[in-house]
């Protein structure tokens, strides 16, 4: 569709103008829900005593694979997780 460039006597109709936005709401955003945030820190908990056993998991039994292979997903997931929620809300 091409622009007009000139002026032109002829006005579009004020139905036309009103056509396209109906009605606008705007919502509030949902309050926090105090029970998942204390979930959300609960499972970083975990995730900390996770990685620490890991780690000594794998110094003490000589296993010979580097401990990051097993926290890097699980530290990503649950950033991308708290991530979400923070986003969200």
């Amino acid at each position: 569709m091409f622009p007009n460039f000139f002026s032109s006597s002829r006005r579009p109709a004020p139905e036309y103008e009103r056509s396209f936005v109906r009605e606008v709401t705007v919502k509030a955003p949902p309050p926090r829900n105090r029970r998942l945030e204390a979930l959300i820190v609960l499972g970083w908990v975990l995730i900390a005593l996770k990685s620490v056993v890991v780690v000594w998991a794998v110094r003490h039994y000589r296993i010979p694979f580097n401990p990051l292979w097993v926290i890097a997903p699980t530290v990503a997931f649950a950033l991308l997780i708290t991530y979400v929620y923070w986003k969200r809300s």
